[in-house]
């Protein structure tokens, strides 16, 4: 699906975009990946390491905020993976004004260049705050969600399609808890700070995140928000299967925090579909209609939700100590 075609990915130098463009490059062929990015820092890094792609390879200095730059960018583009943000919690609490520049602002950028230029799709990633929101980021990200599902409803003739794939810190990111544990266990730390004894998260990798975000590119009708059936842990067992036999201080939840990590309501439930290895959620909207859902599925009970405090499958500290391995030899 992806071969001969030029994809491009905001924020393409972070972990997910430094995945993406491995992924893709060794299971097909496009005619370009574009990485778009302000960092000037970090391209340089990524160009150095994948050096061997360079006739495939482009990068962008450009910031999302910058609407004339990003039609610039998109000029020939085929599919749009729109994966820049401003996502620590703190920085946009603090920051309100530039979260909003960059998560709501940046949104609009890339749907009305992707709109202007003839973009075929648009994957924009999501996140688990984006669901009942209780910090900016989330609601920045609600609002960047809903923009996109809405401009499926502006592509007149041009057949751009723009969904959604939502998911929460992926395993061994810079935004998961993983590195930072693993910091302090590499200081000499025997004693792990937990924010909750009951808190739980998603377990997703790198990998199932890409692979979720082609399946949007290849399924997608317009203003679908997918979601991964992925198994939970509990933060306590995270810590054991870091560092076994450790103490643990409950140090109380963060500003802006979740106890859980919630992927569907029981509001969006009424809208979503089970397939076997995923979720989606279609739009409500007058120009959805029932025969561009995607065969197969499921609805889901009434009052379903999808929170990793109630999920039926569960990661053991065997189970997380196997991954944990796996994510360092990434």
């Amino acid at each position: 699906m992806l071969n001969g075609k030029v994809i491009l990915i905001t924020g393409g130098t972070g972990s997910f975009g430094n995945h993406f463009a491995d992924y893709v490059l060794a299971h097909y062929c496009p005619k370009k990946l574009i990485v778009y990015s302000r960092d000037e820092f970090k391209q340089f890094h990524m160009r150095n390491r994948m050096m061997k792609y360079d006739a495939v390879m482009r990068y962008f200095i450009g910031d999302v905020r910058d609407g004339t730059r990003l039609r610039r960018a998109l000029d020939g583009v085929d599919y749009v993976i729109h994966a820049a943000a401003m996502k620590q919690v703190p920085a946009c609490e603090y920051n309100p004004n530039e979260a909003i520049k960059t998560n709501i602002h940046g949104a609009m950028n890339v749907i009305e260049a992707a709109l202007d230029m003839g973009v075929k799709r648009v994957v924009a990633l999501s996140t688990d705050k984006a669901v009942n929101p209780i910090n900016l980021y989330g609601g920045t990200k609600l609002v960047s969600d809903k923009l996109f599902i809405a401009a499926n409803a502006y592509s007149g003739l041009k057949d751009t399609r723009f969904s959604i794939v939502r998911y929460g810190n992926v395993a061994g990111s810079r935004g998961s808890v993983i590195p930072f544990f693993q910091s302090l266990v590499d200081s000499g730390e025997t004693e792990l700070p937990i924010t909750d004894f009951g808190m739980t998260r998603f377990w997703i990798s790198l990998k199932q995140g890409v692979e979720l975000v082609i399946k949007a590119l290849a399924e997608s009708k317009g203003g679908e928000t997918f979601i991964a059936k992925i198994p939970s842990f509990k933060i306590t067992d995270l810590a054991k299967a870091i560092l076994p036999n450790c103490a643990m201080k409950e140090v109380g939840i963060r500003e802006g925090e979740k106890l859980h990590e919630v992927m569907i309501t029981k509001e969006d439930a009424l809208y979503t579909f089970e397939y076997e290895k995923h979720f989606i959620i279609y739009p409500h909207m007058s120009w959805w209609t029932p025969e561009k859902a995607v065969p197969g599925g499921k609805p889901v009970a009434k009052g379903f939700e999808y929170s990793s405090g109630t999920n039926s499958k569960w990661l053991s500290v065997e189970d997380l100590q196997r991954l944990l391995a796996e994510v360092k030899e990434h």
